[in-house]
């Protein structure tokens, strides 16, 4: 999830172990556990665009980095607040739950978290977008609350509680909306006539109304979408083929096969002109609608000076955010055209 989320997540579950010890002070350094897993971002600046990508939501995203790390941060922030009212072990057990809740929530998201690091497996439920507000506004507006009140106050436990509540019950709603956009995708593509061999569906930017489902055919994928709006229940897919071919002898290097991994197979090769891009499917386009080609995940592959195959990101221009959001918004309300 985005930052502004892990804080109030992590401020939250800090209140909730801590507060009526040491008030605000819980909610700090709950917030500050809460973004401490996401510090692997900083592998960039030392590593290519792959690799960095293959590290996020890794090691520190794991139960075992939440169990490694809580007892060290304890010990330090028990000798900061020395003969205060907690002691190292009501400090490591704030921060073990800050660290742990951020990687728990990011596992609903679509990228996944290695939370069983070192075994290479991401959970992944797909349920919810990484920025929902939400799921967030109310999270933050009861925490808000819950500050103003002293820390032996009754409310004080009772709101951030409500927060944690509404917060939870949310997510379970994103559950029930997933299966049923599923159900929407499965049942048109049977009366289509279209068969398939698997089907990924997840909720498009900033809401869950309008689901998006990537469909994986022999030689293509489709992408489709279904809003709760919609006035019917007929989808409309767009085809991109796999074109896996395109690769030539570049299939056989082992930076194709980390990049296969990384998309967890949901992948096409692109040409244009002269350039080959691999686009990664899981996190879909950069658009809404049959006009939208690009999608958010896409490197373009070539040799460097020496013959050794790259994979560089392509940027995502800041003002194609504009547009794409009325249009997101304008399909959102079951507006198909």
């Amino acid at each position: 999830m985005d930052s502004l989320t892990q804080i109030v997540l992590g401020a939250a579950v800090g209140e909730a172990a801590l507060g009526k010890k040491v008030g605000n002070k819980a909610m700090l350094w709950g917030a500050i556990a809460g973004t401490i897993p996401d510090l692997d971002v900083l592998s960039k600046m030392f590593v290519d665009n792959v690799t960095a990508n293959e590290l996020h939501r890794g090691f520190s995203h794991s139960i075992l980095f939440s169990i490694m790390v809580a007892p060290i941060l304890g010990w330090l922030i028990s000798k900061l607040y020395k003969n205060k009212e907690a002691n190292w072990r009501d400090w490591s057990k704030l921060m073990f739950l800050g660290l742990f809740t951020h990687p728990l929530l990011d596992a609903f998201t679509t990228w996944g978290t290695q939370l069983f690091w070192p075994l290479d497996y991401k959970v992944a439920f797909n349920n919810i977008f990484v920025v929902d507000p939400l799921y967030t506004v109310p999270f933050l507006i009861c925490l808000i609350i819950t500050m103003f009140y002293k820390r032996t106050h009754p409310k004080r436990r009772m709101y951030n509680n409500l927060g944690i509540y509404v917060s939870s019950f949310y997510m379970l709603i994103t559950l029930v909306l997933q299966w049923n956009a599923k159900a929407n995708f499965s049942v048109s593509l049977e009366n289509q006539h279209i068969p398939y061999n698997e089907i990924q569906t997840r909720p498009t930017p900033l809401n869950s109304i309008l689901w998006t489902a990537n469909v994986e055919t022999p030689n293509s994928f489709l992408i489709g979408y279904h809003s709760l709006l919609d006035e019917d229940d007929i989808i409309d897919f767009s085809e991109f083929p796999k074109d896996h071919h395109l690769l030539g002898n570049m299939k056989n290097d082992p930076l194709i096969s980390r990049l296969i991994r990384l998309s967890e197979g949901w992948y096409t090769i692109e040409k244009q002109g002269d350039k080959t891009f691999f686009n990664d499917l899981r996190f879909g386009l950069l658009g809404i609608g049959r006009d939208a080609n690009r999608f958010v995940f896409s490197y373009e592959l070539f040799y460097d000076e020496e013959g050794r195959l790259q994979a560089k990101e392509r940027e995502r221009m800041a003002q194609d955010a504009s547009p794409l959001l009325k249009k997101l918004f304008h399909r959102i309300l079951g507006n198909k055209s």
